[in-house]
């Protein structure tokens, strides 16, 4: 990953790396970047081993995003294990240049299958992902930023869209995903995507059908099962929501309208 920013056409301001918790080589490796280019920096952080589906990333990303440059016009998230094209940046800049609407930019993420970079298909190639995520300042604002919770890189897109803002993926960007979504997450973790269905504020029938839509590009029909009851817990604990009663209508409508288009 910090070779592939490194080799970008058009050089990042700034690269805040934090450590959260590792117990490999990452600090020597890190290091060496540090020493080598001034616009690197690194963050190390102590906090719990234990793998949250998209709290801990958002908890890690806000070490970093308090290190950062005020004055960036545009903030970016990457994970570790990603590798981006050399031209990544640069057609990102270019996105955001294009249209002063447009909030949030990305590529597309592909995995290895059978020695071929195929495209992860657990969302489509129009989704901006969460391991890859540009966004301009004035949108990540108006949004709130990033929810501590699963589903974070779900609403941020939806929010944006609320906001009259727009979200953007280059096709033709297709950026090396080595670990692919949800390998890292633990048994604990089979029922949290039906919790950010729930925190989202989706109706009952609209999370079956995101839950089965999930399941079935995963090829795992206890995903739907898990998905439901995960659903099912947060209502009955009445778990917070992400997003107000107004955002939560405006989200199933957008939901539906996109079903109904997909139908007819």
């Amino acid at each position: 990953m910090l070779d592939s920013l490194r080799g970008q056409t058009t050089k990042p301001s700034q690269v805040i790396i934090v450590d959260d918790n590792s117990t490999d080589n990452t600090p020597s490796i890190v290091k060496k970047y540090v020493d080598s280019y001034p616009w690197i920096t690194a963050v190390k952080t102590q906090k719990t081993s234990k793998h949250s589906p998209g709290a801990k990333v958002v908890e890690a990303f806000y070490e970093g995003y308090q290190k950062c440059n005020q004055d960036s016009q545009l903030i970016g998230k990457f994970d570790a294990d990603i590798i981006l094209p050399p031209n990544y940046l640069e057609k990102m800049v270019a996105i955001f240049a294009s249209d002063k609407l447009v909030g949030m930019a990305a590529g597309n993420l592909y995995i290895k299958k059978r020695e071929r970079w195929v495209f992860e298909n657990i969302s489509e190639k129009t989704k901006v992902r969460g391991p890859i995520k540009l966004y301009k300042k004035e949108c990540f604002k108006a949004i709130g930023g990033l929810k501590k919770s699963i589903g974070w890189d779900s609403v941020d897109v939806l929010l944006a869209v609320f906001h009259g803002w727009k979200t953007r993926t280059d096709t033709n960007l297709h950026v090396k995903h080595l670990k692919p979504t949800g390998s890292a997450y633990t048994s604990g973790a089979k029922n949290k995507q039906g919790e950010a269905f729930y925190k989202m504020r989706y109706s009952k029938t609209l999370a079956r059908i995101a839950a089965l839509k999930l399941a079935i590009s995963k090829k795992d029909p206890l995903f739907y099962l898990h998905c439901m009851r995960g659903y099912s817990i947060s209502k009955k604990q009445k778990q917070p929501f992400m997003v107000s009663q107004q955002e939560g209508e405006f989200i199933r409508n957008l939901r539906w309208g996109a079903i109904k288009k997909k139908i007819l």
